[in-house]
């Protein structure tokens, strides 16, 4: 009786010793990396307006790299990322409260005419401003009054929906906070 409890025991033994050797731990499947708060994400993407006109587009360039849940891109899209894995493609519509924002009307600025070159007196023209911290930032000629010209300071994609392809090139896992 003594003799079967003890080979019982050692054939527990060598199960666990086993599937807790290096050899066993190399053939179980690694993990999957995923888009998840803290990754550090390399991807392509085309970025289209509502029309499906193309804004931007990095394929065949750097891709971008973004720290996942650092606010370095805008929510809709950073959300949508969120779980995807390394090859993956995604077709996402962002809404404009989930990107760059609805137009906000407050941010129009009317300037005296003389302070606008005279070459982009038209309704639609991009200039760039400075900011009090001396951040350029790009406005447009909004509208054209009679001494005055509004210049709508909102971002140039503030109240559009926005379309994504994306495909995840790349995933680095978060990185340990160092105290």
């Amino acid at each position: 009786m003594k003799i079967k409890l003890w080979a019982l025991v050692l054939t527990t033994a060598a199960v666990e010793i086993l599937f807790s050797s290096p050899q066993a731990s190399a053939q179980k499947p690694k993990e999957e990396s995923v888009v998840k708060n803290g990754s550090v994400v390399s991807l392509e993407y085309t970025l289209s307006d509502e029309k499906g006109k193309t804004i931007e587009s990095n394929k065949g360039k750097e891709p971008l790299k973004y720290t996942q849940g650092q606010k370095q891109i805008i929510p809709g899209l950073e959300k949508e990322l969120a779980g995807m894995k390394v090859g993956g493609e995604k077709h996402v519509k962002i809404k404009p409260e989930d990107a760059y924002g609805p137009v906000n009307s407050k941010v129009f600025q009317e300037v005296p005419k003389e302070k606008i070159p005279t070459e982009a007196l038209k309704i639609g023209t991009t200039l760039m401003a400075r900011s009090p911290e001396g951040q350029s930032l790009p406005v447009r000629v909004k509208e054209i009054k009679e001494k005055t010209v509004v210049l709508d300071l909102n971002h140039p994609l503030a109240g559009k929906t926005l379309t994504f392809d994306v495909k995840v090139l790349d995933i680095q896992p978060p990185q340990p906070q160092v105290k």
